[in-house]
């Protein structure tokens, strides 16, 4: 089975449990600049500097609302350049992923097995999921086409507030030459199995 589903880039980004926001930003409270995709999500104002011994990214976006656990996700290109090696996981998987630091001009905190490099995934919702027989972290494969043409395999994240998309990484969307909104085709069920 297939579906045609569309791209979302995911760049560099945080998210942040209340008390360690509060560490970095005091009183001030998270600020909406836009809304993203995934219902009930948004791209905060206020960013953070990615800091290690080696080098520092700056203007890092927060991802609100807060979470019960702080996560930082980068491209294996951030990971180079930081000098870090985070696992590629899901998210919210963090044991013995990466460290690092955060400043901004607040504060800083040190996080403890808080970065990762995000595995390809695909958001849906639960309706989404069950129309098409598909359960959280079931792996499909997505068909890229074009002068990059490839398969890719990604998991499924099912969600209450999911929106169907691909999310890939800005090294992924790259090497692929794949911008946000460009359409690609999810392969699922037995035709994951026949490739």
């Amino acid at each position: 089975m297939e579906r045609v589903i569309k791209v979302g880039v995911s760049n560099r980004h945080v998210h942040l449990t209340e008390e360690t926001y509060r560490k970095l930003f005091g009183d001030q409270p998270l600020t909406k600049k836009y809304d993203l995709n995934q219902m009930g999500e948004f791209a905060s104002e206020q960013v953070v500097t990615l800091k290690t011994e080696k080098g520092s990214i700056p203007e890092v976006r927060i991802v609100g609302p807060f979470r019960n656990y702080d996560q930082v996700e980068i491209s294996k290109s951030d990971a180079k350049y930081l000098d870090l090696q985070p696992p590629v996981r899901r998210s919210g998987d963090l044991k013995s992923s990466a460290s690092i630091q955060l400043t901004s001009e607040g504060g800083d905190v040190f996080l403890e097995n808080a970065c990762i490099l995000a595995n390809r995934h695909v958001h849906m919702n639960e309706e989404d999921a069950k129309k098409m027989g598909l359960e959280d972290d079931e792996r499909v494969q997505i068909v890229v086409k074009g002068d990059k043409s490839c398969i890719l395999d990604a998991y499924t994240k099912v969600s209450s507030n999911g929106f169907l998309e691909l999310h890939l990484d800005t090294d992924d969307s790259n090497s692929l030459g794949l911008n946000n909104g460009d359409e690609v085709v999810m392969h699922y069920g037995d035709s994951v199995k026949r490739r």
